[in-house]
């Protein structure tokens, strides 16, 4: 049986690669519980310094698992054990790198936006479109969205659905990096960052990830969750199995 985490390590930096190719890696809660789970332990491993996050087979993350949001209520959403596993993805102290190619939509967007920098391959798609089934991002990604790009930009990805190429997500700032080659960029640059002062990086980033208390993450999380209720998430999410448009109502 395939693992839905590959980890490998090397001199001074770990690499994790999300593997649920038959789901093109989608993020359901097994797969975020055991990365939520090894970046913790890997925050207080002193050989590794910083992480590269990537997918296989081509694909970062298309999203969260449409079958586990399928049925969820808005009770259920509001003890979803995910929000603690977020919580420590974005908690972990040290370099984190996102190598996208492919695909990064919804929660797999939502996840590259929690690592500190995205190196982006030709091929890379990102987008936030849960408005394309009756639902807002759930994990924070539409604020951090705001926070790079800009109100225009990502009320525009937002509200329409729009997904965007690598070119444009780097000259919106959304990405640090593009390169025909993201992995091995990332990597190359979490070898550089493995030699250099650890506390002062983790210092770094620590008083860079606490801009985000101004962030409302907390009123996009109730968003989300009221909406898991009504019927236009039950026919978004219908229309998008069933392959057809969907036909929203507003209640």
């Amino acid at each position: 049986m395939a693992m839905d985490l590959i980890i490998d390590t090397f001199t001074g930096y770990t690499r994790l690669t999300l593997n649920r190719q038959a789901a093109r890696n989608a993020l359901n809660t097994a797969l975020l519980r055991q990365l939520a789970g090894v970046l913790t332990q890997l925050a207080t491993d002193p050989t590794c310094r910083a992480v590269v996050l990537t997918g296989g087979n081509g694909t970062f993350a298309a999203g969260a698992d449409i079958a586990e949001i399928a049925t969820k209520t808005s009770a259920e959403g509001a003890v979803d054990p995910r929000k603690a596993h977020w919580a420590a993805i974005r908690a972990f102290p040290k370099p984190l790198i996102a190598a996208v190619e492919g695909f990064a939509l919804g929660g797999g967007f939502e996840l590259a936006l929690m690592a500190d920098m995205i190196v982006l391959g030709p091929t890379a798609k990102l987008g936030l479109p849960e408005t394309n089934l009756g639902l807002i991002p759930g994990a924070g990604g539409g604020q951090r969205l705001l926070a790079l790009a800009g109100r225009a930009r990502a009320t525009r990805m937002i509200l329409t659905g729009e997904v965007i190429d690598a070119e444009t997500a780097l000259s919106w700032g959304i990405a640090a990096y593009a390169s025909d080659s993201p992995l091995v960029e990332a990597e190359a640059l979490a070898s550089r960052l493995a030699q250099r002062a650890p506390l002062a990086l983790m210092a770094a980033k620590q008083a860079l990830i606490a801009s985000e208390a101004s962030l409302a993450l907390q009123s996009e999380r109730a968003g989300f969750e009221a909406l898991l209720d009504s019927q236009d998430k039950t026919e978004g999410i219908r229309a998008f199995q069933e392959k057809r448009k969907p036909e929203f109502t507003g209640k």
